[in-house]
C-alpha cells in the first residue's frame, strides 16, 4: 500500500492544476492526438504495403519489419489512450486498466528485442551469406518472435497476477491507469528495474557486436562492400532507435524525478517526457526503415495515392 500511495502523489499536483486550466489541457490532449494519428495511418498503409507481395511475407527482414510496425502502432494507440484518460482525470476500472497496461508494457519491452533480431538478421546476411537462406527462414523468424513475446510478457503478467491475488477490490475498484498502479510489493519494483536493465544490456551487446562485425567485413571483403555498408548503416539506425528505447525503460524513473519539482514545472515536464520518450520513438520505424527501401517506398507511395500497384516481386536482399 505504501507503493500505491507513493505513486498517487505523482497525480495530486496535476489534479489541482488541471481543474484550473481546462483549456490548456484540451490543447495538450489535441496535440498528442494530432501528433500520433498521422503516424498510425502511415503505419497502416505501410502494413498494407508489406502484406501486398509474397516476397515481403516470406522474407525474414520484412517479416521482422512488419512485426515492428505492428508493435509500434499498438503501443502508440494504447499509450496515447491511457495518457489521455489520465490527463483528463478519468478513472478506469482496474480490470480494464490491467488489459491496457498488459498490452502497453508488453509491446514497449518487445520493441528493443525486435531491434536485436533485425540486427542479427543483417549480421547473418552479410557475414554468412551462404547460410542466410537456411537460418533466416519464416519459421525460425516466427519462433524467434515468439520467444521475444515470452520475455516481454513475463514481468507484467506476474505483476497482474500478484495484484489479482492480493487486492480484493481488483474487479470492482477504479483508478487512474498507470503501470505503477500494479506494484503492490517492493520486490515488484526491484524486479521491474532489474529486468529492464537486463533486457537493455543484452540488446545493446547484440547491436554493438553485429555493428563491429559488419565493419570488419566491410574492411576485409571488398567484393561485398556495398551490401555491408548498407547493413552497417541499418544497424547504426537500430542503435539510434535503441537510445530511444532506453528512455522508455527509464520513463518511470524520470517521472519520479520530475515529481520533485514544483507543480507547474512537473505538469509541463511530464507532458514533454511523454511526447519525446513514448510518442516520437514509435513514429520513427516507417521513416527510418520502410522509406529507405526502394521497393517498399515505391509501393507505399502507390497505396498512398490509392492506385493499383504494378511492380515486380524482386527485392534487394542485401540492402
Amino acid at each position: 500500500m505504501e507503493l500505491t500511495n507513493r505513486t498517487e502523489l505523482l497525480w495530486i499536483p496535476e489534479q489541482n492544476i488541471f481543474r484550473q486550466i481546462n483549456t490548456v489541457l484540451g490543447i495538450k490532449i489535441a496535440f498528442v492526438f494530432l501528433l500520433s494519428f498521422p503516424f498510425v495511418c502511415i503505419n497502416g498503409i505501410m502494413l498494407i504495403t508489406l502484406r501486398s507481395k509474397t516476397v515481403f511475407r516470406e522474407t525474414s527482414r520484412y517479416i521482422l519489419f512488419t512485426h515492428m510496425l505492428c508493435v509500434d502502432s499498438i503501443t502508440l494507440v494504447v499509450t496515447v489512450v491511457i495518457y489521455i484518460f489520465a490527463m483528463a482525470l478519468l478513472n478506469l476500472a482496474k480490470a480494464v486498466c490491467a488489459v491496457f497496461v498488459l498490452i502497453s508494457a508488453s509491446c514497449s519491452r518487445n520493441a528493443p528485442l525486435t531491434l536485436a533480431l533485425m540486427s542479427l538478421e543483417r549480421y547473418v546476411a552479410v557475414c554468412f551469406p551462404f547460410l542466410h537462406c537456411k537460418i533466416a527462414t519464416p519459421k525460425t523468424t516466427g519462433l524467434a518472435l515468439g520467444f521475444t513475446w515470452l520475455i516481454s510478457t513475463v514481468s507484467i503478467t506476474v505483476d497482474l497476477i500478484s495484484v489479482f491475488a492480493l487486492d480484493p477490490t481488483f474487479e470492482t475498484s477504479q483508478t487512474v491507469c498507470t503501470r505503477e498502479r500494479f506494484f503492490v510489493a517492493k520486490w515488484q519494483v526491484v524486479a521491474f528495474q532489474v529486468f529492464n536493465g537486463f533486457c537493455f544490456v543484452s540488446v545493446t551487446v547484440v547491436l554493438i557486436f553485429t555493428y563491429i562485425s559488419i565493419i570488419i567485413i566491410v574492411r576485409t571483403i571488398p567484393t561485398n562492400r556495398d551490401s555491408a555498408i548498407k547493413a552497417r548503416q541499418t544497424i547504426l539506425l537500430h542503435i539510434i532507435q535503441l537510445a530511444f528505447c532506453l528512455n522508455t525503460f527509464v520513463y518511470s524513473q524520470i517521472e519520479q524525478l520530475l515529481a520533485m519539482t514544483t507543480t507547474s514545472v512537473f505538469v509541463n515536464l511530464r507532458y514533454l517526457n511523454f511526447i519525446f520518450v513514448i510518442v516520437l520513438p514509435r513514429c520513427m520505424s516507417p521513416l527510418i526503415y520502410g522509406l529507405r527501401d526502394e521497393t517498399i517506398r515505391h509501393l507505399f507511395l502507390v497505396y498512398l495515392k490509392c492506385r493499383s500497384p504494378v511492380v515486380t516481386s524482386t527485392v534487394d536482399m542485401k540492402s
